[in-house]
């Protein structure tokens, strides 16, 4: 559009030049006005060439290597969460608080990315209260509790020794189900014991149901 209200400018004021009667020289000067006032407002054309403008580059994702070792302590109100790093930069923290769970990620230390997470923890936190603190060594990720007490663990796990008393089952399957899973969770001394007492208080009337695991 632009070029041909560029060759038609040009056309207008050549006839222009050889127009000698003055209702056409006033006519052709009104259409080069209107055509000038067109071409300042037309978008210029696309460049074919090397463009000279700086593109902006799109933003790589992030690729983090996940910190799977960090120890950890708990008192009654809260858990504590050590994580051996050095050279964080508390600028280039990103934390995502959630009451099941937490990922802190942190950017651009020695030209990597770390991130510790935990999907599912073991109890209700309070995100606005959690934090991260750094220091030369080492970040502490502080998790608030939901509801004072000891954490088994730090991930959630099903309570397995939880015995399933359904009302259609027996009473008794459900104190077996307890049973195998003292056995499969305990230590050695508590197999022993389970075992032992198992057989002294088998009396015919009940099957063996821990013959498997011994």
């Amino acid at each position: 559009m632009a070029e041909d209200l560029a060759l038609d400018l040009e056309e207008l004021r050549h006839l222009q030049s050889i127009a000698k009667r003055p209702r056409i020289i006033s006519f052709l000067s009104s259409e080069i006005h209107n055509l000038e006032k067109l071409s300042k407002e037309a978008p210029a054309a696309p460049s074919s060439g090397i463009p000279t403008g700086t593109k902006v580059p799109s933003t790589p994702a992030r690729n983090y290597a996940t910190l799977g070792s960090f120890s950890w302590d708990q008192d009654n109100e809260k858990v504590k969460i050590y994580v051996s790093l050095e050279g964080v930069d508390e600028h280039k923290i990103e934390s995502e608080f959630k009451p099941m769970s937490f990922d802190v990620k942190f950017h651009d230390i020695q030209g990597k990315n770390y991130r510790c997470a935990i999907p599912k923890l073991h109890k209700e936190i309070v995100p606005e209260k959690c934090k991260v603190l750094v220091k030369p060594t080492r970040v502490t990720i502080i998790l608030l509790k939901a509801s004072k007490g000891n954490w088994q663990d730090l991930n959630f796990k099903e309570d397995k020794l939880k015995p399933n008393l359904d009302k259609e089952k027996d009473p008794m399957a459900g104190i077996m189900d307890l049973m195998k899973n003292m056995y499969e969770e305990g230590d050695e001394e508590m197999k022993r014991t389970i075992a032992k007492a198992w057989t002294d208080a088998r009396s015919g009337k009940t099957a063996d149901s821990l013959k498997d695991y011994h």
